[in-house]
């Protein structure tokens, strides 16, 4: 299960290597833990069209490695709503973020852990 999640990632790696730059190139990855690798890869399906694979953001989305997205200001509950329920644009002038479809109860954990560690790695936390 371990080498899937790690092919994952690599493919994601070479994707975002082959796609150019982003709204920043600057992403501290740190070594995840088993469950972050987990929300990593549905991440990478499901949320980094928009939000990078890495959340530096892109030309669809803002970066969730800003300290807009630090937990005081938008906390698990509010990624798990945002997920879950879509959300209101406030920050930033993308438009409204819409349902993810496909991600269940037992996966939304998984993702916000990997958000979180990347936060964690690049000063957000």
């Amino acid at each position: 299960m371990r080498r899937f999640y790690l092919t994952i990632i690599g493919i994601a790696v070479a994707m975002t290597l082959a796609a150019g730059p982003s709204q920043s190139q600057d992403v501290n990855v740190p070594e995840l833990s088993a469950e972050a690798r987990q929300g990593g890869a549905l991440f990478m399906g499901k949320c980094a069209g928009c939000h990078g694979y890495y959340g530096q953001g892109t030309k669809k989305g803002p970066p969730l490695l800003h300290p807009y997205y630090r937990p005081g200001h938008h906390s698990d509950q509010s990624f798990w709503a945002a997920i879950r329920n879509g959300a209101r644009q406030h920050h930033w002038s993308f438009g409204n973020m819409k349902p993810v479809e496909g991600v269940t109860d037992e996966h939304i954990p998984l993702i916000i852990r990997y958000v979180r560690e990347l936060q964690n790695a690049n000063g957000i936390l």
